[in-house]
């Protein structure tokens, strides 16, 4: 099992539970992990052998009797029992305290059901959480750490585009009007370029490739200079090694579907929006988060498909993280924007 130093004796722990990344908040300290939601598992006895960055860096290089797993699949639990461990292990981290356990919110997407809710805060207590485990909707929490005023009587509209969710929510008096969560995100993006280079070049890359790929060059409008790259990979046809030279329209023609699909969630909620709040839109404009909202010219494609102003949040890739700290931060105060289980 790989190390890692204590961070915190905080009891008050905020968790972002992300399909590609974990965030922990501590009460006090802020943001004090930030590792990959993935895990390296011993075929032969069970066992963790690595976790986080340390597993990511095995992804397709680990020997035959090491499985990578990625515990978190379209912003839920796939696999419980590494999903449990993987999330021990990151609190006993941030939580060096074996007398008493941490008081715990945790973020889920905002159209899980209520066994995939209970999932999360089954995984949270088995890894030391106290109960009741607190859950607060993803977009509820971006809202509030990209410093959206929610508890106004004023429409908000934020889009938080993760690994394996976009979450879409207009939110008014600390409440969420109404809400979309569509499961096509930043792994989307990244399939679609392993399916380029697959499709159109016979070259098999690797998914790390590919988001290196994503964020060189890729992108959702036309930049005002094109790109290009060379990337390598293994050759479809004979399996040797080679090199495939690749241009950013190529790459951005290759995440049109998968963007034009984040696009229409953001329509579809604003269909369903009350006239009244849609002005306070039209006003404010629309907030982006999470790692997919990184990708170069996608504000500028929604403001263009949409007619409404779009912007990147301060911190894209933390908003959730301080959302839920900051709802922490005043548990007492923000009771109404979360639930907890009765564990009866």
């Amino acid at each position: 099992m790989p190390g890692g130093s204590a961070l915190s004796l905080g009891r008050d722990i905020a968790i972002d539970l992300g399909t590609a990344n974990t965030l922990v908040y501590v009460k006090g300290e802020g943001i004090v992990l930030n590792e990959p939601s993935m895990a390296a598992v011993d075929n032969r006895t069970g066992q963790l052998v690595a976790v986080g960055a340390e597993a990511k860096r095995m992804w397709g290089r680990a020997p035959q009797n090491i499985r990578l797993v990625r515990p978190m699949k379209d912003g839920v639990i796939a696999d419980f029992d590494v999903c449990e461990q993987m999330l021990r292990f990151f609190i006993q981290r941030v939580h060096t305290s074996r007398w008493s356990k941490p008081r715990m919110i945790v973020c889920v997407p905002s159209e899980v059901t209520g066994v995939e809710r209970r999932a999360v805060q089954d995984a949270a207590e088995f890894a030391g959480a106290r109960r009741p485990v607190y859950i607060i909707e993803e977009p509820m929490a971006a809202a509030i750490g990209a410093g959206l005023p929610v508890h106004l009587p004023s429409a908000n509209l934020i889009v938080d585009i993760g690994g394996g969710t976009t979450e879409v929510a207009v939110i008014s008096m600390g409440g969420i009007v109404t809400a979309h969560s569509a499961r096509v995100a930043g792994d989307d993006l990244n399939e679609a370029i392993v399916e380029l280079f697959h499709k159109e070049f016979a070259l098999d890359i690797g998914e790390n490739t590919a988001e290196s790929v994503k964020i060189q060059i890729g992108s959702a409008w036309p930049l005002a200079e094109e790109l290009s790259a060379d990337v390598g990979g293994r050759d479809a046809a004979t399996g040797l090694p080679r090199t495939q030279l690749v241009t950013s329209e190529e790459v951005r023609e290759a995440l049109d579907g998968p963007v034009t699909m984040i696009v229409d969630a953001i329509k579809t909620t604003l269909e369903r929006t009350p006239p009244e709040l849609a002005a306070d839109i039209i006003g404010h404009g629309l907030v982006l988060s999470g790692g997919g909202a990184l990708l170069t010219g996608l504000a500028e494609r929604v403001t263009n498909e949409t007619g409404i102003h779009s912007y990147l949040a301060p911190e894209p890739l933390e908003s959730v993280v301080l959302g839920c700290g900051l709802t922490l931060d005043n548990i007492d105060a923000m009771k109404g924007l979360t639930a907890q289980t009765s564990f009866e």
